[in-house]
């Protein structure tokens, strides 16, 4: 399960949580990307800072460890996060591909501090003609024609 190296590297996620907060980059939130025992990422919420409202502390995390390794995956990886992912974060995490995700306070916790993502949540399992907003669907072409060049790529890379 867990054991004192994963609460020191969830201490330090938390710790990039704080760090973030009180430097006004954004919300409370830490990540830590670990292999092995060494640090290979790690990041804070910058949406505000940065405008970005991807800026999530795992997307930023993860960003910071694909690039130190060179790769897109985060096979043989850790993740340590100070609160439970967000759906984004949550669809980031699965096509970094980690062997595990740590984290502290829960997506209830969060809410109660006013990061609520029941919405979102809501929102992925709703029929397109029910989202608060509109996902209109318009079949083209060219698209299909670049869909049809990559089935057919001899050089792609699968992911």
């Amino acid at each position: 399960m867990y054991d004192e190296r994963d609460n020191k590297f969830l201490e330090r996620a938390i710790e990039i949580s704080r760090q973030g907060m009180k430097s006004g980059q954004g919300g409370p939130f830490g990540c830590v990307i670990v292999l092995g025992d060494e640090i290979i990422g790690e990041g804070c919420n910058q949406v505000t800072s940065s405008n970005d409202p991807t800026a999530h502390a795992e997307v930023v995390a993860i960003r910071q460890a694909c690039n130190k390794l060179g790769t897109y995956q985060l096979t043989d990886c850790d993740i340590y996060t100070s609160c439970e992912p967000c759906p984004m974060c949550l669809g980031a995490i699965y096509w970094a591909r980690p062997k595990r995700v740590i984290y502290a306070n829960t997506r209830e916790e969060a809410a109660a501090i006013e990061f609520d993502d029941d919405f979102i949540y809501g929102e992925i399992i709703a029929k397109m003609e029910d989202r608060k907003i509109p996902f209109l669907h318009l079949p083209h072409p060219m698209a299909k024609e670049v869909f049809e060049a990559w089935k057919n790529w001899e050089g792609k890379i699968k992911y």
